[in-house]
């Protein structure tokens, strides 16, 4: 099978959560659907033959995608859109209160990560 064919039969494997961590990252179901369709354009260009656990390599590939809008939301100064959580994603077939806690560590790290790193970014300016 194609790498190509075997990285899209992932990604969509993995669309649901990918659409729910970046809805947590950002807060609004649209700038979730468009990191998403984003992280998509990326990966559709990478080499599939390397990515030895796909779902976490989506994972990180949304996660950035999410970065990049917040600082470009951030630079423009833009008040952040939907801060609260009103309406959480569920993706399909994740009723399992230990998948949904597992999902809420990663994008916890990934909010983290994501701080230190938008401050280590603030830093350098200064």
């Amino acid at each position: 099978m194609k790498e190509s064919v075997w990285l899209a039969e992932r990604f969509e494997e993995n669309r649901n959560h990918l659409r729910a961590v970046a809805y947590r990252m950002l807060g609004s179901q649209c700038e979730a659907d468009d990191a998403v369709q984003e992280a998509w354009l990326r990966v559709a260009r990478a080499d599939g033959a390397e990515i030895a656990s796909p779902g976490g390599w989506l994972t990180s590939v949304v996660a950035r995608v999410c970065l990049d809008m917040l600082r470009a939301r951030k630079s423009r100064s833009e008040a952040s859109q939907g801060a609260h959580l009103l309406h959480p994603v569920r993706p399909e077939g994740r009723e399992n209160p230990e998948e949904e806690n597992q999902l809420a560590d990663s994008v916890g790290q990934i909010e983290r990560m994501s701080s230190a790193d938008l401050e280590a970014e603030a830093k350098a300016r200064r």
